[in-house]
């Protein structure tokens, strides 16, 4: 065993027995500590009672993205073979609700990468194939499942230009843990490449895609324009924008442009939907809007009180913004005018809707390839927002057209899942 090893076993072991013992972590860290109570336990008890004789294949997904991205993957799965049973782990807290909906057989969380636990659980489990969800491969999974002969995969695999993994330390820490992999599904060619210099043999990589397109695609064909809230904004005459996740630093352009546009296009709407909607963020924003004498109204008022929509609804709950893009003739996506990181640009694409963004986009590979093919047009600052969102409104024929594109290039993407799914296969000798 390697120092490094070593080293990555003290720190597991040491987190695994002060973290529960510990007071006052941050309550998503707290979280995390609870949920993996007594998970040993529980995992054995559900293999006891319902682990077949047949084939197992063990995704993880460490977070809702991933999780997200692994769906379709493991709904293909199991349409090529229905007899596979599917066990399910994830990391992060905020996975817990989507984890409770996956179409599999066992959702629980990771538990902490100590060897011993691992050994327990794959004793339990007995998983024929582990499949990592985009990049998140961890050292000591890989190191008992090499021991176990369970095969390993990479599916939707991705690693940014910028990632540190590609440097040291990360890079020769991590590099033993991504040789031990057997099969990977990459979304491009050039993150083929990035994972090749991070330790996959090169033989070993295939291009499969991207499966979150997927996933959009089937939440896009599954709104109904009957149900609320969709119903209660459809039928809208004018041109409605919706903007979706959103943060303070793009509102401050968004709110002053369209205030603007709106003398000259009376008939525009816009459906504001914040990323985090707490109660501060919403009275900022509200107040904001007064101040640019924009009437508003909050979704909820909508929803509940049976009031009427009004130049701004505010959207005050989360969970809805996937389906209110199916109201929009143009979007605006959130996050690319802060240090946070452009929000999903496919929902809207997958909808037809063309959009904006700000100018640091840099993390989402789609959102470059949406400009290149005329979907989406990124912003600089608050009077280009003003141009080229005018330019729309002025132009609805080009608007449509940039509407289509965006929607072409999904369609264009599609099939990830089944390619993922048919690379795990592989693994089992299907």
């Amino acid at each position: 065993m390697q120092l490094r090893e070593v080293l990555y076993d003290l720190g597991m072991e040491a987190g695994r027995r002060v973290l529960p013992r510990a007071r006052f972590l941050p309550s998503k860290l707290q979280r995390g500590v609870e949920g993996r109570r007594e998970l040993l336990a529980r995992v054995e008890a559900w293999a006891r009672e319902s682990r077949g004789e047949g084939p197992l294949v063990w995704f993880h997904a460490p977070s809702v993205g991933e999780g997200l991205q692994a769906r379709p993957v493991i709904e293909a799965l199991r349409a090529l073979r229905p007899d596979i049973q599917v066990f399910y782990t994830f990391f992060s807290p905020s996975a817990e609700k989507l984890a409770e909906g996956m179409p599999v057989d066992y959702a629980d969380y990771m538990p902490f990468d100590v060897v011993d636990d691992l050994m327990k659980l794959m004793d339990a489990v007995k998983p024929d194939v582990i499949a990592f969800g985009k990049l998140d491969v961890w050292p000591n999974v890989t190191r008992v499942a090499h021991w176990r002969d369970v095969r390993l995969a990479l599916v939707s695999g991705t690693l940014a230009p910028n990632s540190t993994r590609l440097r040291w330390p990360a890079r020769d820490f991590l590099a033993p843990a991504y040789a031990r992999l057997d099969a990977v599904g990459a979304i491009s060619a050039a993150d083929s490449v990035r994972l090749a210099q991070l330790g996959v043999p090169a033989g070993r990589i295939e291009v499969t895609g991207d499966a979150r397109f997927d996933q959009v695609w089937a939440r896009a064909q599954a709104v109904d324009p009957k149900q609320p809230p969709v119903s209660l904004l459809s039928g809208y005459e004018g041109v409605t924008l919706v903007a979706g996740s959103t943060w303070g630093e793009g509102e401050r352009y968004l709110v002053p442009a369209w205030a603007r546009l709106r003398v000259r296009y009376p008939e525009l709407r816009v459906v504001l939907v914040p990323h985090e909607p707490t109660r501060n963020h919403l009275m900022r924003l509200e107040a904001h809007l007064a101040m640019h004498e924009l009437g508003h109204v909050r979704l909820s008022q909508i929803e509940g009180e049976g009031a009427e929509p009004r130049e701004v609804i505010v959207v005050d709950r989360m969970g809805v913004l996937g389906e209110l893009y199916a109201v929009a003739d143009v979007a605006y996506v959130g996050g690319g005018f802060g240090r946070r990181g452009l929000h999903s640009v496919l929902e809207p694409a997958a909808l037809g809707v063309p959009m904006l963004f700000g100018p640091r986009h840099a993390n989402a590979r789609e959102a470059g390839e949406l400009i290149e093919r005329g979907g989406a047009m990124a912003v600089a600052d608050e009077a280009a927002l003003e141009a080229k969102l005018g330019a729309w409104l002025a132009d609805p024929e080009a608007r449509r057209a940039a509407g289509t594109a965006a929607l072409s290039y999904v369609q264009a993407n599609l099939g990830a899942g089944r390619r993922n799914a048919e690379l795990v296969l592989r693994l089992l000798g299907s």
